[in-house]
Order: C-alpha cells, then sequence, then structure tokens
C-alpha cells in the first residue's frame, strides 16, 4: 500500500470515527472522584524525559513492534507521537489526538515540519477520542488519565477502537487524581467498570507506572456501568 493511499484511508477512517462520535447520545454515571485540571500540552521538557529513558522503557513493556498501528490520545506537543514514528515504522500508523483544538494544530505543524508520514493528528471530545473502530493494537494514555472528567463515558467509546488483543497502555503517577496522578486500585476499578482487564503493571520511574488493560469481556450499557467509589 503506498504511503498515500495510506494516509487517506488513515484520514478517511478518523472522519467517519468523528461522525460516529457526535450522534452518540448515551448518558453515563459520573466519577465519584476529583478531576484534575490541564496544566498544560507538556508534561515535562523533551530533553528531561529523554533523559529519564521514559519512552523506551514504556515501549518496550507495552510491546509495540512494527506494523503496528497506534494512538496517543492527549499527545499534547507530541512526545510520544513523533517518537513512536519511527517503532512502528512505514507500515504502521500512528494517530495523534488531543481534545484542545490549538494543541491540535500546532501539533499537526509539528508532524508536517517532520515529514512523519506514518503520523495523522485528529481532535476529540473529552468523553470520546473518536478513533477508528477496531482499528488499534496499543492505544496511549500518557500522565494524561486522571485528567478525564468523564472516564466511563471515554473508556466505554476508547475500547472499541482496539483490535482483538489490542491494549490500553496508562502511564501514570501513584497517587491522588487531584495531585494529577490516579492510584492503581482506581485505574483498574474504573476500567474493570467498561469491561477493560488488567493484564500488567510496572513501575516506570520514581511513582510513574506502567498498566496495559484488553477489553476481555462485552461492553456493557452504559445504564449498567457502576461507578467506582472512592473511599
Amino acid at each position: 500500500m503506498s504511503t498515500r493511499r495510506s494516509r487517506f484511508s488513515l484520514a478517511a477512517a478518523l472522519a467517519l470515527a468523528a461522525c460516529t462520535a457526535k450522534s452518540d447520545q448515551q448518558t453515563f454515571p459520573e466519577a465519584d472522584r476529583p478531576v484534575a485540571t490541564i496544566v498544560g500540552d507538556s508534561f515535562s521538557t523533551e530533553d528531561a524525559r529523554d533523559r529519564m529513558d521514559e519512552f523506551n522503557r514504556v515501549v518496550e513493556l507495552a510491546g509495540v513492534k512494527p506494523g503496528m498501528w497506534v494512538a496517543d490520545v492527549g499527545a499534547g506537543e507530541g512526545y510520544y507521537a513523533v517518537r513512536l514514528s519511527p517503532v512502528v515504522g512505514r507500515r504502521g500508523r500512528v494517530l495523534a489526538e488531543d481534545i484542545v483544538p490549538e494543541v491540535k494544530e500546532r501539533l499537526a505543524d509539528r508532524i508536517q515540519r517532520e515529514n512523519l508520514e506514518n503520523v495523522a493528528v485528529s481532535l476529540g471530545r473529552p468523553d470520546n477520542p473518536g478513533l477508528p473502530r477496531g482499528s488499534l493494537d496499543r492505544v496511549f494514555l500518557v500522565h494524561m488519565y486522571h485528567e478525564v472528567g468523564s472516564p466511563y463515558a471515554f473508556l466505554w467509546h476508547l475500547r472499541e477502537s482496539l483490535k482483538p488483543g489490542g491494549r490500553i497502555i496508562v502511564v501514570d503517577a501513584s497517587r491522588p487524581t487531584q495531585r494529577h496522578g490516579t492510584p492503581p486500585d482506581l485505574l483498574r476499578c474504573e476500567f474493570a467498570a467498561v469491561g477493560l482487564d488488567l493484564r500488567l503493571i510496572r513501575p516506570v520511574s520514581g511513582q510513574n507506572y506502567l498498566a496495559a488493560f484488553e477489553a476481555s469481556r462485552p461492553r456493557p450499557e452504559p445504564a449498567q456501568i457502576k461507578p467506582c467509589r472512592v473511599q
């Protein structure tokens, strides 16, 4: 498949997913926990993150391989998206999503400037990233899950983007959500509420950990979702 045709197909899939997201009118339970404010589109400087070797550690634990289709949700300035591009290679694809239009446009400019032909950029919603259904091997949520204000709606939609055996990869800190982290037990509970089960959890650096989830059970109807209670 040519690069031009691949990019067109990816753009068409994202456009279709966006149309589907706009038509969704489901009602979901609210989160019983604080939601961290979005403090910016950069978690840390890229040089500092490179010195910590965070990316290589995460990609190794996530099992990313050439040819995979992956997504970076809440991509911000694109730290993960641009580094995932050479890892998945010419046969792979990277979808970089953000919910802030200005951030999305700056990221699109960066992708074009760096000539990353296997990366597409899209605009999602806070409760639905709008990714193509059944298309992704890995979906990365890096230092952003604690900012998701409607976790059950967000995860309910997000899980449908996975291929069979695909995984959602969360990188977060083991501290309360209001302090820009997510306690692992809370994370496990919220994912389980929509039929996503923990397959792996490992330390990354300091308080940071990686958790991998798979859709191993049927997706419940929104009215059947039982929200987790913060103790």
